[in-house]
């Protein structure tokens, strides 16, 4: 069965989170996307590393689906490809800042004069316009700027969620928008430009917050993880464990009262409607608790599902990965990776098509893994496809003449792979904003 975005062409100039995410959602649903690097590879390649090469588990988990190039676009040839690319592309993902994106030629008005319908999708922290436009930012700053900290946790100590949510909420409405655009592009044929910014998510998702503030002045305080406009909701430590319980609404609170055994609270006006309960929250937790200590984990959940109450079990890392339904539902898919010897789980598509369902076909590239493919298809021969190795030698002797401290393996296919991270070459003459000018 076909992608439903098949044939849909897509460079992925993405780092980190927000970029390269929007592209492995479409990439899911068949459009082909390459990944383009610089020649010693993105920053987010060894976030958090779990090979012996350095690679990291947010490239392994964001990169699927892709083909992998290296190239240096500041360069003459560089930019040639890149021009090569364009001229054939539809969509054109990347995350950097105006400025960065003006120096690569990868700005709006530049890739528009190459080809009048592409699709630039850019995500940057604070937008293109007003007096932050040219601040950079990642997630934890949005959610700074939004009032999510301020209500997250302890009240005297704001915390950032561990999950960056906004990232990914970014991308995937960054990829919303890339679709959206390019539906208007079957009509027209013009392309046009799709922006999503960190701060913009991220407002968001807390507008009910402000709405509320603004109009109320209500000038509400965390309260950890007991919910305020409703009840119960909150965690619950049992005799082994942890869970949380999240009610909303006067049925599931009767049927709450019911399982409690305080019937009486139904004509308590400190319970008498959500609001009313998330004002007395600590009272309805304090019941909860005294319930859940008597309990373990799974007791308790028997016992609420029963009574149709939602409830999860908290989860560490290890136990979500061997967890029954998560597996028994096919979650996870298992990939492996040239320098691991042991395959991996990578998350499938969240969203579900019954006729076109998204689907993980390969794990993520090695780096340059595809440049041979890639440039053999952009029409350069075998000999021109030599001199750029010959650059990359250039690269690596410049490596060795600083005295480097990392370990580089050269790949047949053209990639470099750096054992330590690429932050500790940073001050290496030809450096220069993140990218690299063979000298």
């Amino acid at each position: 069965m076909s992608g439903i975005l098949e044939g849909v062409k897509v460079l992925d100039f993405g780092r980190y989170i927000a970029g390269p995410f929007c592209g492995a959602l479409l990439a899911d649903y068949g459009a082909n996307v390459i990944r383009i690097e610089r020649v010693s590879g993105s920053e987010d390649r060894y976030v958090a590393p779990v090979t012996e090469d350095g690679q990291g588990a947010m490239y392994l988990q964001l990169n699927r689906n892709k083909l992998g190039l290296t190239l240096n676009p500041t360069k003459e040839k560089g930019k040639e490809i890149v021009r090569k690319l364009v001229e054939g592309a539809d969509i054109v993902i990347a995350n950097l800042p105006e400025q960065t994106l003006k120096s690569m030629s990868l700005d709006y008005e530049t890739l528009r004069s190459i080809n009048p319908g592409v699709i630039l999708t850019s995500n940057t922290a604070f937008g293109t316009t007003g007096p932050y436009a040219e601040r950079v930012g990642f997630d934890g700053v949005a959610q700074a700027m939004s009032g999510a900290m301020d209500m997250t946790g302890d009240p005297n100590q704001p915390t950032k969620a561990y999950a960056p949510y906004v990232d990914f909420c970014s991308a995937s409405l960054a990829a919303f928008g890339t679709v959206l655009a390019y539906l208007e592009k079957q009509k027209t044929g013009k392309g046009q430009r799709v922006q999503t910014s960190l701060l913009q998510t991220a407002l968001t998702t807390t507008n009910n917050l402000l709405i509320e503030q603004e109009l109320l002045n209500i000038n509400r305080v965390a309260s950890m993880n007991r919910a305020q406009t409703s009840g119960p909701s909150d965690t619950f430590q049992t005799k082994d464990g942890w869970i949380l319980v999240q009610t909303v609404g006067q049925p599931l609170f009767e049927r709450w009262v019911a399982l409690m055994g305080e019937e009486s609270w139904l004509n308590d006006k400190r319970f008498k409607d959500d609001l009313s309960r998330g004002e007395n929250g600590h009272l309805i937790s304090e019941r909860m608790s005294l319930w859940c200590s008597e309990r373990t984990s799974q007791e308790a959940i028997l016992e609420l599902e029963k009574s149709r109450i939602p409830v999860g079990e908290v989860l560490k890392a290890e136990e979500t990965l061997n967890e029954r339904h998560i597996n028994e539902k096919g979650s996870f898919v298992k990939l492996t990776y040239p320098s691991l010897d042991r395959e991996y789980s990578v998350v499938g598509p969240a969203v579900e098509l019954s006729a076109n369902p998204g689907k993980i076909r390969h794990r993520s590239p090695e780096l340059g893994e595809h440049n041979n493919q890639i440039l053999t298809e952009l029409g350069y021969s075998e000999e021109e496809i030599n001199q750029l190795k010959t650059d990359l030698d250039k690269f690596l002797n410049l490596l060795h003449k600083n005295k480097i401290d990392a370990e580089i393996i050269k790949k047949l296919n053209n990639g470099i792979t750096l054992k330590s991270n690429p932050r500790s070459i940073k001050n290496l003459p030809g450096y220069s904003d993140g990218l690299w000018t063979i000298q």
